[in-house]
């Protein structure tokens, strides 16, 4: 019986498929980029690693890769569980990781489920873009969603992960603007400005909104990757 090819018109998980496929179907691919970071009391602390997983898996022409589940994430420090690995590590994580993969992927999206990650994407995808690789990342953003941990986050978490919320322990955090508080985020990082690593109040959340939320996060980043027009940051717009 010949080898099957990874499907090129919808998302396959890449970590399934034999070299075989893969190089019968030179498909491009999606790379989650996460953290292990706190999400408050009531969060995994894989929650962005799950959303952008989630959000590659769903990209139209991609095959959805094993995650990056490692980020910039020096601002949680302060509470347990979190691991960063800084910018400078994480930027030369994503530069080989282009540069290899684009060996036998035509373009390789890193789609990214955690802020902080933000200067080293681009500063890597930059360079890959130089050297002449058809690279690009977008952010799983959430016009007016509250900053960490909050309604936007939980209600995503409800809708994707439910039974790993843990729904007794919602509580309210710093709920003041993400630009009055840089400042202090800053200078002391998010326990400087939360006592519970909450920013925003999760307390509202609910799976049905998550849902709402998740469609038309995937329906934009659809969207952009059909465009695929970069910005100077190799930002998909």
């Amino acid at each position: 019986m010949p080898a099957t090819s990874v499907p090129p018109d919808r998302s396959a998980p890449l970590a399934d498929a034999t070299w075989p496929e893969v190089d019968g179907a030179r498909p491009g691919v999606a790379v989650p980029v996460g953290s292990v970071e706190q999400h408050g009391p009531h969060l995994p602390l894989d929650t962005d690693t799950r959303i952008a997983t989630a959000v590659a898996e769903r990209l139209p022409g991609l095959v959805a890769a094993p995650a990056i589940a490692y980020g910039a994430s020096g601002e949680h420090e302060g509470f347990a569980g979190t691991v960063s690995i800084g910018s400078d590590t994480l930027r030369s994580v994503i530069v080989e990781y282009g540069r290899s993969a684009c060996r036998w992927a035509p373009r390789v999206l890193f789609v990214n489920g955690h802020g902080g990650n933000a200067p080293a994407l681009a500063e890597a995808v930059a360079l890959l873009r130089y050297e002449g690789r058809d690279a690009a990342w977008l952010p799983c953003a959430v016009p007016g969603g509250d900053a960490h941990a909050g309604r936007t986050e939980t209600s995503l978490l409800l809708h994707l992960s439910p039974g790993d919320v843990r729904s007794d322990r919602l509580e309210c955090g710093n709920v003041r603007p993400i630009s009055a508080l840089m400042p202090e985020l800053r200078s002391g990082g998010v326990a400087s400005v939360s006592a519970n690593g909450v920013l925003g109040d999760p307390t509202g959340a609910s799976a049905e909104e998550g849902a709402r939320v998740f469609e038309q996060m995937c329906a934009r980043a659809a969207d952009a990757v059909h465009r695929w027009a970069a910005d100077d940051r190799g930002m998909l717009r």
